[in-house]
């Protein structure tokens, strides 16, 4: 199992994820590419400490929203989706080779990530986005997606992902943020979750039904506080239950 989360989401002199610890546990990085948060000196700094710790880069592409942190609901033009997508991995891509090594994956953020799931028009639009940055990354998503199923279309490498820390409807789709319970904050519970959604293959969803769970990757998120202690716990957690932790790249 593949351990990522979100790195590099500070701007200025403003610091929110604790990226210097994360990247002693996580495999792979999902690093903010300045439109929800980073700027060049952090994505420098993330791509540098990754490298240097074998821990692969992935671009976590987003809607243009520093102020909402990429989490508020925006309709772009899909022909303006698919540019600020590979502006986003080009930008990024810089530093990562800069430092001896590549990105490797993309992943987007926030409410681009959930878009996504549902929605066959913005989901085509980052692929394409993908595909105009070149390099063929692997595509991060939630199963069943739609931004998987292009990017398999397409040719490339999709990989299904899990929340540790993240409540699940019966459909198997992420609980939206502004709802009661969307986040789960138990550290406890999320290791508990964690093993069982990498040994079991299942998580309990907000209804209490048993949800498959077929990922290769689970994401701990970088702005939860105490994030990086949590992480830590997770994979000590899964690695006591056998599992292999390592990235899928």
């Amino acid at each position: 199992m593949d351990l990522n989360a979100d790195l590099g989401e500070g701007f200025g002199r403003w610091t929110l994820t604790e990226d210097e610890a994360l990247l002693t546990c996580v495999t792979s990085a999902n690093v903010a590419c300045g439109f929800h948060a980073g700027d060049a000196s952090v994505m420098r700094r993330v791509c540098d400490t990754a490298a240097a710790r074998g821990v692969r880069i992935g671009a976590q592409v987003s809607y243009r929203d520093l102020a909402g942190f990429g989490r508020r609901a925006m309709d772009v033009p899909a022909a303006e989706l698919t540019a600020e997508t590979a502006y986003q991995i080009g930008a990024l891509r810089v530093f990562a080779e800069a430092a001896g090594s590549a990105v490797t994956y993309v992943k987007p953020h926030g409410a681009l990530y959930n878009r996504t799931v549902h929605d066959d028009g913005q989901a085509a639009a980052v692929v394409a986005g993908v595909l105009l940055a070149g390099g063929r990354p692997a595509v991060l998503g939630l199963p069943g997606s739609r931004l998987l199923a292009h990017a398999r279309e397409a040719g490339l490498t999709a990989v299904e992902e899990a929340f540790a820390d993240r409540a699940y409807t019966p459909r198997g789709t992420l609980v939206p943020r502004g709802e009661e319970g969307a986040v789960v904050h138990d550290a406890d519970e999320v290791v508990r979750r964690s093993v069982g959604m990498a040994v079991e293959r299942a998580v309990t969803g907000v209804d209490g039904s048993r949800i498959p769970v077929g990922a290769r990757s689970l994401c701990v998120h970088g702005d939860t506080p105490g994030a990086a202690a949590l992480a830590r716990r997770v994979r000590t957690a899964l690695e006591d239950a056998g599992v292999t932790v390592r990235a899928f790249v």
